[in-house]
């Protein structure tokens, strides 16, 4: 079966109506996403309907968790925190109450998803080698996915060796074997890899391969809502320069 992840969307409707026109195209048969529906973007309401509508599987990410309450919003830097209580203003009950019901982890068996890490779900940034060693003895899941960073990754650890791990472009793909592995697919709505397009991931069981895949979307359009929202002008530069 073919699986797509997608991760940190941030209210970035132009975004993900690209990315899931293009989910259908590569007939993908479900759809997993790792949290933070909700965040720095102008369109909550819309993101979370979409998700809803076509997502078979959905983690709270620490942006979600911040909308609904159960995250102090005092822990998130300055326009992060501006974006959640803008969110918190702008949602109806309904859609907070189906963001609080999300939990920031899930385990399938062979494979278990993370909005951040298996250590810590919601908060632990995995951007390197010894963390990933750390969170690999900590899953019990051959497979790992996870979130958070902004970052498209991943970590390999064949057995009896070392992990590694290395940063992943578009298109490219890893062949799963029998290693252990934690895959991240970069971010939806807010990239930090330095490539402006919206990032998922496809997980083939079939085929055994995992491909890093990008598209692009209206960039401009989804910065003019955020300034439209009056929203700090921040989140809506960034969105140019995949930062």
């Amino acid at each position: 079966m073919r699986t797509a992840i997608l991760s940190d969307i941030h209210a970035n409707r132009h975004a993900l109506e690209a990315v899931l026109a293009d989910v259908e195209a590569s007939g993908a048969q479900r759809i997993w996403c790792l949290g933070d529906v909700v965040g720095y973007g102008a369109d909550p309401g819309d993101c979370i309907d979409l998700v809803r509508a076509n997502v078979d599987l959905c983690l709270a990410g620490n942006h979600d968790l911040a909308v609904t309450g159960a995250l102090a919003i005092d822990d998130f830097a300055l326009g992060a925190a501006i974006a959640a209580e803008w969110t918190r203003e702008v949602l109806s009950a309904e859609r907070i109450a189906w963001l609080g019901s999300l939990d920031p982890s899930a385990d399938l068996d062979d494979v278990a998803l993370y909005h951040a890490s298996p250590r810590d779900p919601v908060w632990e940034y995995v951007l390197g080698v010894l963390l990933a060693e750390l969170c690999m003895d900590a899953m019990s899941a051959r497979i790992g996915l996870i979130g958070h960073s902004h970052v498209a990754l991943s970590f390999r650890r064949p057995e009896g060796e070392a992990a590694t791990g290395t940063a992943r472009r578009a298109d490219e793909i890893a062949q799963l074997g029998d290693d252990r592995w934690l895959l991240n697919p970069g971010s939806v709505g807010q990239p930090r890899d330095g490539d402006p397009r919206a990032a998922w991931l496809l997980l083939d069981d079939a085929e055994g391969t995992a491909q890093w895949r990008r598209t692009r979307y209206d960039v401009d359009a989804a910065a003019a809502a955020i300034r439209t929202a009056r929203l700090p002008d921040s989140l809506a530069e960034r969105l140019q320069y995949g930062q």
